[in-house]
């Protein structure tokens, strides 16, 4: 008998093989997780999470599965998420076992098989580089920080004042969304470059840096939703479809802007400007790993950062009792000489107003900048947890990620009114209530060996915008049925079409 007809009389028991094991493959799959609750098809496919990943709308997916099935739940064969704070940061510890996935940080690498801090899977390699940066991004090292965050704040409001101020007789709106990308690209390309990219001034999106950055996250997105990242990670590929540094504008134009100003910065001392670049070069960063770094700081320094400013405001600017609260202590702060009467606020005078505080607390809450799902390898020993007092135990070779609106908008901690902005809860006399409300919120920026390393600069530009925006102008929304255009891509927001308008307030009340 040929091997043609031997084939032809055995297909269909070949076939029949062939099914029983892919069948007995997908069964042991889901039973390694079968304790887990989650919608049933999780189990075999992961179809409803790239479908959830691919809608730009993954963290409502993450937060209607963690409400309807508990605090951890199985979105995938192999795949849990979780809204437990105390699990989260048992995951994310200083010395815990767990490591950062490749699937998923791997799709943002900007060269193929080049990693910076954000990228790198590796806990030595991430640590180390971490230790690295780490007094560059806490404003020790440098002196200017506040100062040059100022410079842009001040671009800012002379930008409105100069272009978009609308009076009584003449209404000029503007794209908020827009105004305040360029005020934190501009803010961090200063802190981090040591110049700024001049967006501000120019009053729009230089060398299309915002346009590309877009389609950038709309690219590891899809590949990352899909599970096809590995093919950019092909060097061919990466650089026949990837950007180039010789492109005119984008992408490829914003990365060699950064390459000059780095080689710029080499060539000047450290110890004249102390500055973010020069932190990371005293530290031992240099040549690609110092160009990856500082384009790293750019692209997520600046939209984690817009996000939360623009959520913030649109709270503000759509609850008036809350709105007109924070600004009687704004302009009651610069009558009793607690904020400067001209210039801008410092950080340390808007960190000892306590409705400010707690309206940033309850904005970043509410519209949580970053929705990352952070996915994170379980150890391939497993690990033993303890959740909601009950001893849990997570098998090797499992991934876990978080759910941001699952754990910000818990009702069991932050009560049930926790989907709404109310920044008075953080004003609560009960301290053990407080203590445990901040812990959760504090995991907005990450925690132990992933904490953000970029959390002092965005809390000092945050604090200085949002009362600088409130003391010089006063704000409406132009259209508030429809207050803006927001997607979720990659776990950052692209926001557009937050259409506002801005009346200068009376002199006695503002910076001029």
């Amino acid at each position: 008998m040929g091997t043609v007809e031997w084939f032809r009389e055995t297909r269909w028991l070949i076939l029949g093989g062939l099914l029983v094991l892919y069948a007995v493959k997908k069964f042991y799959v889901y039973y390694r997780l079968r304790k887990f609750k989650g919608p049933l098809i999780c189990g075999f496919y992961d179809v409803l999470h790239t479908q959830a990943v691919l809608s730009l709308q993954c963290e409502k997916w993450y937060k209607e599965v963690t409400d309807k099935y508990g605090s951890i739940v199985r979105i995938g064969p192999t795949a849990l998420i979780t809204s437990s704070p105390e699990l989260w940061a048992h995951i994310n510890a200083v010395r815990s076992p767990y490591k950062r996935s490749d699937w998923y940080y791997h799709a943002a690498r900007f060269k193929p098989g080049e990693d910076h801090v954000f990228s790198e899977t590796n806990n030595e390699r991430h640590d180390r580089r971490r230790k690295q940066m780490l007094m560059g991004y806490s404003g020790k090292e440098n002196l200017s920080l506040e100062s040059d965050i100022d410079l842009r704040v001040q671009d800012f409001l002379d930008l409105i004042r100069d272009r978009y101020l609308s009076t009584e007789g003449s209404l000029q709106p503007m794209d908020l969304a827009k105004k305040i990308q360029y005020l934190t690209l501009d803010v961090i390309s200063t802190v981090g470059l040591g110049n700024s990219f001049g967006m501000l001034k120019a009053d729009e999106d230089v060398n299309d840096y915002i346009k590309s950055g877009e389609e950038g996250l709309w690219v590891s997105n899809f590949l990352m939703g899909t599970g096809l990242y590995w093919i950019m990670q092909i060097e061919w590929v990466g650089k026949l479809l990837g950007p180039s540094t010789n492109d005119a504008k984008g992408f490829g134009k914003m990365m060699a802007t950064t390459g000059q100003m780095v080689t710029k910065r080499l060539q000047s001392p450290t110890d004249i400007r102390s500055d973010m670049l020069a932190s990371f070069i005293r530290h031992g960063l240099s040549g690609d790993e110092l160009w990856m770094e500082a384009f790293e700081q750019v692209l997520a320094g600046s939209d984690t950062t817009a996000s939360g400013i623009r959520g913030i405001l649109l709270c503000l600017f759509s609850n008036p009792r809350v709105y007109k609260k924070l600004q009687t202590e704004i302009d009651e702060a610069v009558r009793e000489g607690r904020a400067p009467s001209d210039g801008i606020i410092s950080d340390a005078q808007s960190r000892q107003l306590t409705y400010l505080q707690a309206v940033i607390r309850e904005g970043l809450r509410v519209f949580v900048p970053v929705v990352n799902i952070f996915a994170r390898d379980v150890p391939a020993e497993g690990d033993e947890v303890t959740l909601n007092g009950e001893s849990v135990s997570i098998p090797g070779g499992t991934w876990i990620g978080y759910s941001a609106l699952g754990m910000h908008l818990n009702t069991a901690t932050y009560g049930e009114d926790a989907a709404v902005f109310r920044p008075e809860r953080w004003l609560t006399d009960d301290k053990e209530h407080l203590a445990n409300m901040t812990r959760v919120n504090d995991l907005i920026f990450g925690y132990g060996r992933w904490k953000c390393l970029g959390q002092t600069v965005a809390l000092i530009e945050i604090g200085k915008t949002i009362f600088e925006a409130l003391r010089n102008f006063d704000w409406a929304l132009a259209n508030p049925e429809r207050p803006w255009h927001r997607r979720n891509i990659n776990g950052l927001f692209a926001v557009t079409d937050m259409w506002v308008t801005a009346t200068a307030r009376q002199a006695s009340s503002c910076s001029l």
